[in-house]
């Protein structure tokens, strides 16, 4: 450890709470935490440049669940808790934008559409017979229901003629969402290293020794908030999935407007700044998808392509730009794990795809079990 007298007693001593991971999760944790004891000293370690994961690598939905998802919920889950679900999406948003402000992170509510390829004739049928069950129960979330149909304006091709769409649904710039959330916990007075991985701790009796690839320190309490990576450090019940993403150069006179969804939810796409943003195609190769390493594949890359050419853009030009993946963290129940582990040992992990929704809201409940 080779920090001067003056680097450890600055940064590394007296730290009441560490959190590990810088995403949404663990920024909104850190601004909650300052709000909650103004007088404590907060670190959070993050072993990327950028906040790593997903929470800087995702599509930027403000989403709160595709008809088909809610159905396929029914299907495995009691009303209440399909209801729960939704609402905890729909609390966190609103939790994300009166924290941030609707400017900050760009955010558009342009409403979200559910497309059926043509081979998917019984799921849109099904959906279609749910619609009004599904707008009753979800009412008490939105006041209204917020499924309906609507005509393929947009020109997709090989899908159904019309879609399923929700009113409530919306988009925001994902970077500079993040970029505001890192100004604020910082201005909190909370201090942010990068570049610096947890490779242990050893949860003692009132304190917590945690060895770092960089130096080693105590803290009073320990928060991981680290989401798909969270079984490198904690024996829970979730495990890393990728998801591969890509982007076009602008496309001249784009109309497409709003997020979509299709294939059950695990294909995905919107337009940014005149760019069609498409990502998904986990369910081609679950197990390879079960990483945290970033990366892509020739199997899913080339269905991205072909979902562009056939689907999307049929008979627009269109070059690809960019492409990257990021790492979420899942398991066999949708509900984050939000959970004191001993009386310094404290994890939000868990949050299945949907961390834009309800990352705030689990950061302040993280928060909220100090």
């Amino acid at each position: 450890m080779n920090l001067s007298y003056w680097e450890y007693k600055t940064w590394l001593s007296n730290i009441d709470f560490t959190i590990v991971g810088s995403g949404i999760v663990g920024l909104n944790c850190a601004y909650y935490l300052s709000k909650k004891y103004p007088k404590a000293k907060i670190l959070i370690l993050e072993k990327g440049v950028l906040p790593q994961g997903a929470s800087t690598k995702n599509a930027g939905f403000a989403c709160f669940g595709s008809i088909s998802e809610i159905v396929s919920d029914l299907k495995s889950h009691t009303e209440e808790e399909a209801l729960e679900l939704v609402r905890s999406r729909w609390e966190g948003i609103q939790l994300l934008r009166s924290t941030l402000g609707d400017s900050n992170m760009d955010f558009q509510q342009h409403g979200g559409h559910e497309l059926f390829l043509k081979e998917d004739t019984n799921l849109f049928n099904e959906c279609c017979e749910a619609l009004g069950s599904v707008n009753k129960l979800l009412e008490t979330v939105y006041g209204e229901g917020p499924y309906y149909l609507r005509s393929n304006t947009y020109g997709f091709d090989n899908i159904h003629d019309q879609y399923i769409s929700s009113q409530f649904e919306a988009q925001i710039n994902t970077g500079t969402m993040m970029n505001a959330l890192l100004a604020l916990v910082r201005s909190s007075g909370v201090n942010i290293f990068n570049s610096v991985e947890v490779t242990s701790f050893d949860d003692n009796q009132g304190t917590v020794k945690v060895c770092t690839n960089q130096f080693e320190f105590e803290t009073g309490k320990l928060i991981i908030a680290t989401n798909g990576f969270a079984n490198q450090l904690l024996d829970q019940e979730v495990k890393p999935a990728r998801a591969q993403v890509l982007i076009t150069k602008p496309i001249d006179n784009l109309q497409i407007k709003g997020t979509f969804h299709l294939d059950e939810g695990f294909y995905y796409f919107r337009n940014i700044e005149n760019r069609i943003l498409l990502g998904g195609g986990r369910n081609l190769d679950f197990k390879t998808e079960e990483t945290s390493k970033f990366g892509q594949t020739q199997l899913i890359q080339n269905r991205l392509d072909a979902m562009l050419h056939e689907i999307i853009l049929p008979n627009t030009d269109f070059e690809i730009e960019h492409r990257w993946s990021g790492i979420m963290g899942i398991g066999n129940k949708k509900r984050p794990i939000v959970k004191q582990l001993s009386d310094n040992l404290i994890c939000g992990v868990r949050l299945g795809g949907m961390g834009i929704a309800i990352g705030s809201l689990v950061g302040k409940n993280l928060a909220d079990l100090i």
